[in-house]
């Protein structure tokens, strides 16, 4: 008989119950026979379960060693399932898929790194979907309304290269062991085609992190001071001008697609 495995504090490891509440996560993914499906941190398999034998190729990314040698000697014999015992930060979709752009990834990601796997996940090729559960309070920041406190680098971040959907919520009582928190399941479709090169793309992200570090001071302040961006008065003009921009504004009354517009309209 296995013996049962104590969750680890260390890697965030909160185990989902509810069948119901698995299946509904599962089904927000839309994935098929012919699609091949990363799945994060599979843990027990509470979302395996509902995903062997009925996506084309599954891929389990699991950094617990206990738990990826239970997975690979269930699946042991299966062609359709890979195990991978590493960090998700560390493996390239490249690596493990046959098509990273026309991939599909889920998972219940660990709250202490869910910012660097949100952007580990958005990184080119983007899969084709992306189905996470996250904090709450992270998936309330990621839809939050242009204006709002709530609204910032991270929703700027994920909004300008994705859309993205609050789908439900769930609740902590749900997990073992119980969260301090509840969640949240969030949907990412990324843009195809893409809205910018990747040189493009580093432009803007340096943008809105200069921005977002500095979201108290006026729009013009920022373009001209902040060390990251540090332009001239003539060229933050003629890019405010292009990308229709008031200079005054301070960096949370500008839209995902405002900051794309004002990133390819500066040097």
């Amino acid at each position: 008989m296995t013996e049962p495995h104590r969750a680890k504090k260390s890697l965030g490891q909160n185990f989902l119950l509810d069948p119901n509440l698995q299946r509904k996560i599962v089904s927000a993914l839309e994935a098929g026979p012919n699609d091949e499906v990363l799945e994060i941190g599979p843990g027990h398999g509470a979302l395996t379960d509902h995903l062997e034998g009925r996506v084309g190729r599954l891929v389990l990314v699991e950094i617990d060693d206990e738990l990826a040698a239970r997975l690979e000697r269930r699946f042991e014999g299966r062609a359709d399932v890979e195990v991978v015992n590493r960090d998700v930060l560390e493996v390239p979709f490249g690596e493990v898929s046959r098509d990273p752009g026309a991939l599909r990834v889920i998972g219940n990601i660990p709250y202490n790194i869910t910012t660097p796997i949100l952007f580990r996940m958005l990184e080119r090729p983007r899969p084709a979907r992306i189905v996470l559960m996250v904090q709450d309070d992270v998936a309330d920041r990621i839809v939050a309304p242009v204006g709002t406190r709530a609204y910032g680098a991270l929703s700027v971040g994920v909004r300008s290269v994705a859309t993205v959907e609050r789908l439900f919520r769930v609740g902590r009582k749900s997990f073992r062991p119980v969260p301090r928190v509840d969640s949240a399941i969030i949907r990412i479709d990324p843009f195809r085609p893409e809205r910018t090169t990747a040189e493009q793309e580093a432009r803007l992200r340096a943008l809105v992190r200069a921005a977002f570090q500095w979201r108290r001071k006026q729009l013009g302040k920022i373009l001209r001071d902040h060390p990251e961006l540090a332009h001239s008065d003539a060229v933050v003009g003629a890019a405010a001008e292009a990308a229709g921009v008031v200079l005054t504004d301070r960096p949370e009354r500008l839209s995902p697609e405002t900051f794309v517009r004002l990133a390819l309209a500066l040097p």
